[in-house]
């Protein structure tokens, strides 16, 4: 019951996970435009995400305006695309194999040891994608660190940590937890506990003996 458990735990993180990751690629504010300077009264929030830029005035209205051209983009904006895009893909990939390898499911067969590894393996998916989106968010904080601090960038182009990029680091935390928990029902020996029965394992059940019979007291 506990490695099930842990399963389904596992699973459960790794699904918010991966939700979180979706979230964070569609989610338009990435980086968001900084207050620091003389002036701290502005009109316009400016707002930059994967597929598309926005401004926010102080009526609250938002307008966006998706990237015209693929090729044009910065090389770190296109490499964190297609990082977090292969990131959401393998999402489903693992949580079906995931789901296919848990106990509670039936799923994939009746073999324990079949089950664990598929379920391994949909663990092991997770973690991938918890550490490309990892790498694609770090690199993606580290530009929008290193421009913050250029001396050369004028203080009202330079931009901060959007709530995008904190999804993103937090649905990475929650994948490769997640599938670290699932990646390791493969290492259990059969599976479970039913398969330990009978191999000399603590707590085995062994076979009655049968009673003596009449001749060996002759």
């Amino acid at each position: 019951m506990a490695h099930g458990g842990l399963q389904a735990l596992g699973l459960a993180l790794a699904g918010a996970g991966w939700l979180a990751l979706l979230a964070a690629t569609a989610l338009p504010q990435w980086e968001v435009s900084t207050f620091a300077g003389d002036s701290i009264i502005t009109a316009l929030v400016t707002m930059k995400g994967l597929w598309m830029s926005c401004v926010s005035t102080s009526t609250g209205q938002l307008q966006c305006k998706s990237y015209d051209s693929v090729l044009a983009l910065p090389a770190h904006l296109q490499a964190t695309r297609a990082l977090m895009v292969v990131s959401v893909v393998l999402g489903p990939v693992a949580l079906g194999a995931a789901v296919a390898g848990m106990r509670c499911t039936r799923c994939g067969g009746d073999d324990p040891r079949k089950k664990a590894t598929v379920a391994g393996a949909g663990g092991g998916l997770f973690i991938l994608a918890g550490l490309l989106a990892l790498v694609a968010s770090s690199w993606y904080g580290h530009r929008i660190v290193t421009s913050f601090y250029d001396a050369t960038i004028p203080i009202n182009l330079k931009y901060e940590f959007g709530t995008a990029l904190f999804v993103a680091w937090a649905g990475s935390a929650l994948a490769l937890l997640g599938g670290s928990l699932l990646a390791s029902s493969c290492c259990s020996r059969g599976g479970g506990v039913a398969s330990k029965k009978g191999r000399g394992y603590p707590g085995a059940r062994t076979a009655p003996k049968a009673p003596p019979s009449a001749r060996e007291y002759v």
